[in-house]
């Protein structure tokens, strides 16, 4: 066979005749399709990754497959969603599937463009992290395209699968945690959306921290403030909280995007955490541990979330039909931001 010029285009042809099959046997390796021995799958793909082989993605889509996986971000500043993505990949890492990112702002005019971007590029399946579609448009999305959703609590869901942490448990386990420490005034900074029914996580995380209270006998401070999520918003609702009267002893963030920049007004005004200040998040991000922050946080399992929705969503890709609904349980690691002081 003579040497081939770089100019040379390599098609499914060109594979076949140097791994020594059938054009058809080429063809189900990358369909992936059922009963291709696994010495074939190796030799063609050998002769792919030899080659050069590219497969062209508007062509496989004209086939029905492109082998792409759309995944929507609420957006690029939290860092859990690092986390995520991780899982997302690990459970990719043996598969043909690849991922492309789309920002959805935390609104729904724009994560609809992202969507329908998503759509027209013929992804074969969607991981919608956060969505601000209430469910009647979200069943109408999964009518178009496979789909998994994390961080929006739809148990009853029938026309795509959810993945989710137990978000009541995890707010009541932090009030638990900051209660025995020995703190009663524990305020809430949450995240200021308009509200989707109970499905949003941030709703389900101040439902259990006001159970939580309640049971805790301490109704007279709850006290819920909501900011919107970007840093400068963030920060001005920590420094009213921490300026009022009868301010908070400790304040529980919705997410360790939002108790970092607590940390960082709570350090502007001289305050210690601990001390003057007990702080908790959510996430249990990689910054958490950083001893400037010590910061105490709910684990829910980024990468868990990330792996099993991309495994829901190829179950789906694949043709399951009936819904899944993937719950985390949640845990608090105890860090210093939120030891018991002396009172």
């Amino acid at each position: 066979m003579a040497p081939r010029q770089k100019s040379d285009r390599v098609t499914i042809k060109t594979v076949a005749e140097d791994a020594g099959v059938s054009v058809s046997a080429v063809s189900k390796v990358l369909r992936d399709a059922y009963g291709v021995s696994g010495p074939l799958r190796e030799r063609v793909r050998a002769s792919m990754e030899k080659l050069g082989y590219r497969p062209h993605a508007a062509a496989r889509g004209m086939r029905g497959q492109t082998y792409t996986l759309g995944v929507i971000l609420p957006d690029i500043h939290n860092p859990f969603f690092t986390d995520i993505m991780s899982g997302v990949n690990a459970a990719l890492e043996r598969t043909q599937y690849q991922t492309l990112l789309g920002i959805g702002q935390s609104s729904l005019g724009a994560q609809q463009e992202v969507i329908d971007a998503m759509i027209d590029r013929q992804m074969d399946g969607i991981i919608f992290i956060g969505p601000r579609m209430p469910p009647p448009e979200l069943d109408a999305l999964a009518a178009k395209v496979p789909m998994t959703i994390i961080a929006n609590h739809s148990p009853t869901a029938q026309a795509y699968d959810t993945v989710n942490n137990d978000d009541f448990l995890g707010a009541t386990l932090v009030v638990q945690h900051l209660v025995h420490a020995g703190y009663r005034n524990i305020a809430m900074l949450s995240l200021d959306l308009p509200p989707i029914e109970q499905l949003q996580v941030t709703t389900q995380r101040e439902l259990g921290y006001r159970q939580a209270m309640e049971d805790a006998g301490l109704r007279q401070y709850i006290k819920v403030v909501m900011s919107e999520q970007t840093p400068r918003a963030i920060q001005a609702a920590a420094r009213q909280l921490l300026r009022s009267r009868g301010r908070p002893e400790a304040i529980f963030c919705w997410t360790d995007f939002v108790a970092l920049e607590v940390l960082s007004v709570a350090h502007e005004l001289g305050m210690k955490v601990p001390g003057d200040l007990g702080v908790v998040g959510y996430d249990n991000t990689t910054y958490c541990d950083l001893a400037q922050n010590a910061l105490t946080s709910i684990d829910q399992s980024g990468q868990v979330l990330g792996l099993q929705s991309a495994r829901l969503l190829i179950e789906r890709i694949k043709g399951r039909t009936t819904a899944e609904h993937f719950v985390v349980t949640p845990r608090l690691v105890a860090r210093n931001s939120s030891q018991p002081v002396a009172r």
